[in-house]
């Protein structure tokens, strides 16, 4: 008898997956507040919902996933969760590093990441080096990031590089942009998901989702599995993306 992912995964036309998938993870804190635990076994019980997500996502032939991990506002959180979360993390890459090499998983990360724990940061690195021959799925860590740091980032090299003479302002386009981002190299998400039921971006991607399609599900983050992840691929595809245009040009 097949699964209900197995049933949601088969409904899914493979030659419409979104390239990209995006995922503001959130409502850990909640869920272990539901289940009377402190708050890092929300965190820990995340990282079940990253593998489900990331074997999800490489099933249907997703190429790109990004996950909003850790936001440059939750330095602000009480330094033992951030103690914790960075130690998790740690325990985490040690752990699944295996698995990303053998699922053929290439590992990436965004954000300011000097300000990670020096260990936390060379562990990071040593990982990415050792899947950088992976081509299977691309699975982005957007770690000490808000898109504000990015785009201030962005404008503050495109000035240097016009102050230096490598660039005009007649140069300046959508693509001298898009260079200078954090994610130069990677396609633009087609479909952003948020879990937890909360509305809005947070600060995540604010130039490459200029045209995702957007997709929230009350669902907290460690009970998202892949089924959840089919559902949203599933609506996506019932969408109409114009891209400015109307539906009997997109049609057509």
């Amino acid at each position: 008898m097949a699964s209900e992912h197995d049933a949601l995964r088969l409904a899914i036309d493979a030659a419409r997956v979104p390239r990209h998938v995006a995922v503001i993870m959130d409502g850990n804190g909640r869920w272990a507040e539901r289940h009377g635990e402190h708050r890092m076994m929300g965190h820990a019980n995340g990282v079940n919902a990253v593998r489900e997500t990331l074997t999800g996502a490489g099933e249907v032939g997703v190429k790109y996933l990004t996950l909003y991990a850790f936001s440059t506002e939750n330095w602000n959180r009480p330094q033992a969760e951030v103690e914790a979360l960075m130690d998790l993390l740690v325990r985490t890459l040690t752990s699944e590093l295996d698995s990303l090499n053998e699922n053929r998983v290439r590992l990436n990360a965004i954000g300011d990441l000097d300000k990670l724990p020096p260990d936390c940061l060379r562990l990071l690195r040593e990982a990415m080096a050792s899947t950088a021959g992976n081509d299977r799925i691309t699975l982005t860590l957007a770690l000490s990031y808000s898109a504000r740091w990015e785009l201030m980032r962005m404008a503050r090299r495109m000035a240097e590089d016009v102050q230096h003479g490598l660039l005009s302002a007649a140069d300046v386009d959508e693509s001298a942009v898009a260079a200078r981002l954090a994610t130069a190299g990677l396609p633009d998400p087609e479909l952003l998901i948020r879990t937890s039921g909360e509305r809005r971006i947070s600060n995540f991607l604010l130039w490459q989702i200029a045209y995702a399609e957007l997709w929230f599900t009350d669902t907290l983050w460690p009970d998202f599995t892949r089924a959840d992840l089919y559902r949203a691929i599933l609506d996506y595809q019932q969408r109409e993306r114009r891209f400015g245009l109307v539906s009997e040009q997109v049609k057509a």
